[in-house]
């Protein structure tokens, strides 16, 4: 940051932008020590800065370069990059969370983990937004991770861990654009660049609490002159953020209403205050006056109570609504005698457990000069300096299809987080499905989603690289919306409900037919193509008449047709290994064996079996010439062919189910035996279990897996097998 150097390690100039003061710190980091080569202060000539925020630009520039040249003279070098932190009272902050989930147990990399954190930033913005009712312009400027969770239990760290899924808690923080403008703006004027930009709470806590400490529950209080910024620690993170706007100048100001003295003036006896000596001091009317340091911490009781009530009111409120175990006070604001007692008695917690930090925190400091200040007031700026080490927090400027976007750079930056700021459609930016096709089946909804489109496509500095690309200032960056893609489509053969065939016995002949559904009152095919709105009932039966139409037969009107051995007509419905028979009246049917026909006449029957059936017209005119066809008296097939038929077709069935084969398959864990067929296949056990594949759960998709591993529906099943079937 500083050119030829003459101290070890890079020298960090950090500059705390107070409301009172300005207070810059030159130093550099060896190992866990920080070394300070040189340290000064300014106070603001005007009230230049109220409550934390700069309102004369110009005044300010110019005594940050008072500063910057008093340093430069001290150190011998010319200071180029500054580092600086913006005051909590425009600090917004967003408690939110994100799950990621994965569809098997997954080894969790960085990526997932940058994902999910995104994913709550994501949400904290979202968020602010709809909560934000004014017309500024806020930006996310970091953020920080409160807790980890894998598989809904807390965790330190998510990498390398196997999980179904991990979540986050975090902290997100936003400013004003004006507020960062106007701090960007004053460094400018003293020649300076900003190398970071960190949060005041941020950089107090950084240098007043050590990691080891923040398992507890404590609260750190940063009483400057116009805020005092607030940061609570627990379980080892920073759980909160939070502002009130009084601090040090509500202080100064009853003092100098009190004893009728300007702003200045009433500065010093509060400050001298805190001596035993009594405090001398010229009012407005240019009378000399001395006032005991008791009197004026009577002057200030009433303030400190107001002070002390807010702030303990908002450590609570940030807490969960409980007092915290111990509060560490650092600024100016808090060294008036009694704040810290005061403090204590509103929290309700002992008085020796709320201390000024200063002295006991800065003495791990190494001074390389002489008469450096070990107080409270310096926290803050060595903190701000410590923090350049932790982040490199700063703003830059990208192009994004050819707009210039501001970013702050916490670090870790991708192109995902310039196509936020840019304000470019986040549906933009991942392949969307086309329109899906909804309709209802049985009078069940269904709907099927449509095809995925291609993502965007992004290039960076030419050259196409993916959303998670990190970028830095200067980069352009363009992006080529993502495509929607086609419109879900599907035909009845498609459909679960739809099944396979439907097998029929005619004349002893198995016929398979293919299933047909009734589309909005008409009969279609397999093949139909679904359309929106669609009323589908799906069949499972053909008429006699369907039958015949499909076997492409002609038969004479006079034939007799029989469903299951009773006669029918051309309407009646026959539903799966249902038998047909057709056969002409006046035709010998029997062609059983001579030997069966004597057999049946020597029972005592007055007809033999017949001779021959038959299946057609074509063959009844073959029969013409068979003689001697025996009829019953009333025209009608007689009882004695009945019974034959009946006899043979339970014959036929039993023959069938001796080739069946038997299995026993575990479905999720559970035996179930298949015993209606030669062999089997996945869908075949859908007949066997109760899983309900119409009513499919929202944005779920049927798993089907097979020993483990994915299977389809025709996949052939064994003896032993063990399957899986859920919703995902």
């Amino acid at each position: 940051m500083a050119g030829g150097k003459k101290n070890p390690g890079q020298l960090v100039f950090g500059l705390d932008i107070g409301t009172r003061s300005i207070v810059g710190t030159v130093g550099y980091r060896t190992d866990d020590t920080f070394h300070v080569v040189a340290q000064c202060d300014r106070k603001h000539e005007t009230r230049a800065m109220l409550d934390g925020q700069i309102h004369d630009i110009e005044k300010v520039g110019k005594t940050i370069k008072d500063v910057k040249n008093d340093l430069e003279a001290i150190i011998g070098k010319e200071l180029h990059e500054v580092c600086i932190a913006a005051a909590g009272r425009v600090l917004k902050t967003i408690n939110s969370s994100a799950t990621l989930e994965f569809p098997e147990e997954t080894t969790i990399d960085a990526e997932h983990v940058y994902t999910l954190e995104m994913l709550g930033v994501e949400q904290a913005y979202e968020d602010f937004q709809a909560q934000n009712n004014t017309d500024m312009k806020f930006y996310c400027v970091g953020y920080t991770v409160v807790k980890y969770y894998m598989n809904g239990y807390p965790i330190s760290t998510l990498e390398r861990h196997k999980a179904s899924s991990i979540s986050v808690d975090l902290i997100s923080t936003f400013l004003p654009d004006d507020v960062v403008d106007g701090l960007y703006k004053a460094v400018e004027i003293a020649d300076l660049e900003v190398a970071n930009l960190t949060l005041e709470p941020i950089a107090a806590m950084t240098a007043a609490i050590p990691d080891m400490y923040r398992m507890l529950n404590i609260a750190l209080v940063d009483v400057g002159a116009g805020t005092s910024d607030i940061s609570i620690t627990k379980d080892g993170s920073i759980i909160a953020y939070g502002m009130i706007p009084k601090a040090g100048d509500e202080l100064t100001e009853v003092i100098a209403s009190n004893l009728l003295l300007d702003f200045n003036e009433a500065e010093h006896v509060k400050i001298d205050s805190g001596r035993k000596a009594p405090v001398k001091f010229t009012d407005i009317m240019g009378l000399e006056h001395k006032v005991e340091p008791k009197e004026v911490h009577k002057m200030a009781e009433g303030v400190i109570a107001d002070i002390t009530k807010d702030i303990s009111d908002k450590i609570k409120e940030l807490n969960g609504g409980k007092p915290v175990s111990a509060v560490f006070v650092v600024g100016g604001g808090g060294k008036i005698t009694g704040f810290t007692d005061a403090l204590a008695k509103e929290m309700g917690i002992m008085a020796e457990r709320v201390a000024l930090r200063g002295e006991e925190v800065l003495k791990d400091i190494d001074y390389q000069f002489n008469g450096a200040i070990l107080d409270s007031t310096h926290v803050t700026p060595i903190g701000i300096c410590l923090n350049f080490y932790d982040q490199r927090n700063n703003f830059i400027f990208v192009t994004f299809n050819e707009k210039r976007v501001k970013l702050y750079d916490n670090g870790h930056l991708t192109i995902a987080d310039a196509a936020m700021q840019a304000g470019f459609p986040n549906e933009g930016l991942f392949p969307k499905r086309g329109p899906e096709l909804n309709f209802t089946v049985n009078d069940k909804p269904h709907m099927v989603r449509g095809q995925v489109g291609e993502g965007a496509v992004v290039k960076l500095n030419g050259k196409e690289v993916s959303l998670t690309s990190p970028i830095v200032g200067g980069d352009r960056i363009t992006v080529e919306e993502s495509t929607e893609g086609e419109a879900a489509s599907a035909t009845i053969g498609s459909l679960l409900e739809y099944g396979s065939v439907i097998s029929v016995i005619v004349n002893d002949k198995k016929v398979e037919l293919p299933k047909f559904a009734e589309v909005n009152g008409s009969l279609q095919s397999e093949y139909y193509d679904i359309r929106p709105g669609d009323d589908i009932k799906m069949l499972n039966y053909y008429t006699v008449s369907q039958i015949i139409e499909f076997m492409d037969v002609i038969l004479n009107p006079e034939m007799n047709v029989y469903v299951n051995n009773k006669k029918a007509d051309r309407d009646t419905k026959c539903y799966d290994n249902f038998s047909v028979i057709w056969t002409m009246e006046d035709l010998s049917l029997s062609d059983v064996s001579d030997e069966e026909e004597e057999k049946a006449k020597a029972s005592g029957n007055k007809k033999a079996p017949k001779k021959k059936e038959i299946e057609n017209y074509e063959d009844a005119v073959e029969a013409e010439s068979i003689e001697n066809s025996e009829y019953a008296d009333d025209g009608t097939l007689d009882e004695e062919y009945v019974e034959y038929k009946q006899a043979k077709e339970e014959a036929r069935r039993k023959e069938e189910e001796s080739r069946y084969t038997t299995i026993t398959v575990f479905v999720n864990g559970d035996p179930v035996t298949l015993n209606d067929k030669e062999s089997y296949v996945f869908t075949d056990i859908f007949d066997h279990i109760d899983f309900d594949l119409k009513n499919r759960p929202a944005g779920k998709g049927i798993v089907t897996e097979l020993n483990s591993k994915k299977a389809v529906f025709s996949e052939p099943l064994k003896e032993g097998d063990f399957l899986d079937i859920r919703w995902e």
